[in-house]
């Protein structure tokens, strides 16, 4: 259990861990697995929940290519086109709880939890919207979180992409918090269960292979890198340590965003 952090000191570059979101610290598409609240608040329809639910079987079964994973973006981008903002914000705080903490790994939040104390920074770097992204890592109580973001206009989604984090934009990503944050990525450590994550592990001097589909195990054994294999989903109130008065302080301000988005819901459903 995690009892104190270790504090680098003035003057030495700070260690991050980076982490990737789907299949390395949770075991579904992070972004798919909404999609029965989505459809529960009429943004999506019954044939968007079918196609969402087979394309998380074809994602745990060979996990995405790039291929797949443009096909999903685009699916994904067009759906949302026109949703209202703060409504998807709500509908994820409201159900983040029952939806991921199922699917959290025990192995994963160990080693975050050994990060932490090492008083390593924690960022999770993932390709899904940065909407679910980040009180994802919130729940996690990482430091840092990047996900893809969407453009916006008068509070709705336009179909556009501002920034998609994915394959070489992970590895700019990390490179660019590492400029502000003072990292030293030659000491960072980077985990992925995929290939196209490649430029992000090869950006840090400790990469580990979480998972790895096909490919990244090759590379994972022909360059010498760790390989880990995380497969007990666990409830994640159950795992993580006992958070500092800093860390209830925060908790209290998300309860509250969290309180505040249930309202609008409720409200919204008796207008109903």
């Amino acid at each position: 259990m995690l009892t104190a952090v270790t504090d680098p000191g003035p003057g030495v570059p700070r260690v991050a861990a980076f982490f990737d979101l789907d299949k390395t610290i949770i075991a579904k598409s992070s972004t798919l697995a909404f999609s029965r609240p989505f459809f529960q608040e009429g943004l999506i329809n019954r044939r968007a929940v079918l196609k969402s639910t087979y394309a998380q079987f074809m994602f745990l079964l060979s996990g995405a290519d790039s291929d797949q994973m443009d096909r999903m973006r685009a699916h994904i981008t067009a759906l949302c086109e026109g949703w209202d903002v703060a409504q998807v914000t709500a509908i994820v705080e409201e159900t983040l709880h029952d939806i991921v903490d199922p699917l959290v790994y025990a192995e994963a939040t160990e080693l975050i939890a050994e990060h932490r104390a090492q008083g390593d920074d924690v960022v999770v770097v993932s390709a899904s919207g940065a909407e679910i992204v980040e009180p994802i890592a919130r729940m996690l109580g990482a430091t840092h979180s990047v996900g893809t973001r969407m453009v916006a206009t008068e509070g709705r989604y336009t179909g556009e992409v501002d920034f998609y984090c994915y394959g070489e934009n992970k590895a700019r990503a990390a490179k660019e918090l590492a400029a502000v944050r003072g990292y030293d990525l030659s000491r960072c450590h980077a985990y992925s269960d995929s290939i196209t994550d490649f430029p992000l592990l090869e950006a840090v001097g400790h990469p580990t292979a979480v998972n790895p589909d096909r490919a990244l195990r090759r590379e994972a054994a022909v360059r010498g890198w760790p390989v880990l294999s995380f497969s007990n989903p666990v409830s994640l109130r159950a795992r993580l340590p006992a958070p500092s008065g800093t860390q209830v302080a925060a908790a209290v301000g998300l309860s509250a965003v969290a309180a505040a988005g249930a309202a609008w819901y409720g409200l919204r459903r008796r207008q109903r």
